[in-house]
């Protein structure tokens, strides 16, 4: 099986007011709840507000951070989640699935190499 990254993107602003958050965050757990019920589960978390990141670039012979987070228009990366899949396919309909959930946009990506390399 082979581990696919399953990146929420997030609009940019605070949390959405508890009506909305609530059943999102719901519907989140029941996707959990059917990831490891499935064997698929590898790893998930939200993350930090964007503006608490930092963004590290090789310029030159230097290292150089930026306060603030990679610029991507309105939107940013609010979580993201690891999951075991035998195919691209299957990796898909869990990012559909995850997109259903939390009613964003999901980017799904294909980790290079073999599971064993990334957990080592």
């Amino acid at each position: 099986m082979k581990h696919y990254l399953l990146s929420i993107e997030q609009p940019d602003g605070g949390p959405a007011d508890p009506e909305i958050l609530e059943p999102v965050m719901r519907d989140v757990a029941a996707f959990n709840d059917e990831l490891r019920a499935a064997g698929a589960w590898v790893f998930a978390g939200g993350l930090d507000r964007a503006e608490a990141s930092v963004v590290v670039r090789f310029h030159g012979d230097d290292v150089v951070t930026t306060d603030g987070p990679y610029e991507r228009e309105d939107e940013h990366a609010g979580g993201i989640c690891i999951v075991a899949a035998p195919d691209y396919d299957a990796a898909i309909e869990w990012g559909r699935k995850l997109a259903r959930a939390t009613t964003l946009p999901v980017e799904v990506r294909e980790f290079q190499g073999e599971p064993e390399e990334h957990l080592a």
